[in-house]
């Protein structure tokens, strides 16, 4: 089979966190005041805004980022490991505060995690003044671990320029302005994030569609919603489409919606279909879920061929 060609170079300006993950394999949660033991604990790049830049850089596209991080050890770190995946790193700010921290709790038994963020930095990022940025983008990415008021902006000046824009709303929030989902092009929560937005339960494809349909009803243009091992879902006033994910052993779920947003942004820059553009971002998110840690995880175009052969998949 030969390798996915990479995608018509696209411009990706991500708008999003930095953080240092501490990833902390466990086989239970403690009881309260109890001392467990655990697997090794370890430091990993993440942030949803720099693992979604990293995806989408891994994917073959050109990506800016604006962020924030802190003048420290964790700073750099991380500044460096995107500079390594070759992403323009000159709109990301330092500030006085520390740089964003998450605890990842990681169920080896599932592969399933809880995630606790310090923002830190992440609370200081600011969009430049000067619009030459989303006038260079092909589409912007959003996610929530910054300040609302900057997404919002973003949002809005992206689209002055016809300019798409994904948002995925994470961490969730039950009082997302509809200014904001008005604003974007495309909202993309998973099944919790969904429920969260609209007071529904979301447990199957059926109860997805019926509760995206609350957020269209909102002001929403257009709705992807990750589920997870059962794909994604992609529903329009006029439509639904699913798409399956592939059947994987997942060791750590941690980054794959990141991935799957990355993925999915460059294939519609690129000019894809949205079924043909989430079939990809199904695979790399799947893919994503096969390795510890966020960002070592994240696949790029080799990778994703080597699993599309041994997967049968296309």
């Amino acid at each position: 089979m030969s390798s996915p060609k990479p995608a018509p170079p696209v411009n990706v300006l991500v708008i999003g966190s930095i953080n240092m993950d501490v990833l902390t394999p466990l086989r239970r949660l403690p009881e309260p005041g109890e001392t467990i033991h655990v697997e090794d604990i370890t430091l990993v790049p993440g942030g949803k805004g720099a693992n979604t830049a990293v995806a989408a850089a891994r994917q073959g596209a050109t990506v800016r980022f604006i962020g924030c991080v802190g003048d420290d050890a964790f700073g750099k770190q991380l500044r460096s490991s995107l500079e390594d995946d070759h992403i323009d790193c000159r709109l990301i700010r330092t500030s006085t505060r520390g740089t964003g921290t998450a605890v990842i709790l990681l169920d080896r038994a599932t592969g399933q995690n809880a995630i606790m963020v310090g923002p830190g930095a992440n609370d200081e990022v600011l969009l430049p003044k000067d619009d030459e940025v989303f006038k260079w983008a092909d589409i912007v990415l959003l996610q929530l671990e910054t300040p609302l008021s900057v997404n919002i902006e973003a949002a809005v000046r992206a689209r002055e320029f016809d300019v798409p824009v994904i948002l995925d709303p994470a961490p969730a929030q039950a009082d997302l302005p509809d200014a904001l989902l008005k604003s974007v092009t495309i909202t993309s929560p998973n099944e919790s994030e969904l429920s969260l937005l609209t007071g529904k339960q979301v447990d199957n494809i059926d109860a997805a569609e019926a509760a995206a349909r609350l957020l269209l009803d909102r002001g929403c243009q257009q709705i992807v919603v990750k589920l997870g091992e059962k794909g994604a879902l992609w529903i329009t006033h006029e439509q639904a489409h699913h798409v399956a994910a592939p059947v994987i052993e997942a060791i750590d779920t941690t980054a794959a919606g990141d991935a799957f947003t990355g993925t999915l942004g460059v294939g519609l820059a690129a000019g894809l279909d949205m079924p043909t553009a989430m079939k990809r971002a199904c695979q790399v998110g799947a893919l994503t879920c096969t390795q510890l840690g966020a960002q070592p995880s994240i696949p790029d175009l080799k990778a994703l061929s080597r699993f599309k052969e041994a997967m049968r998949v296309y």
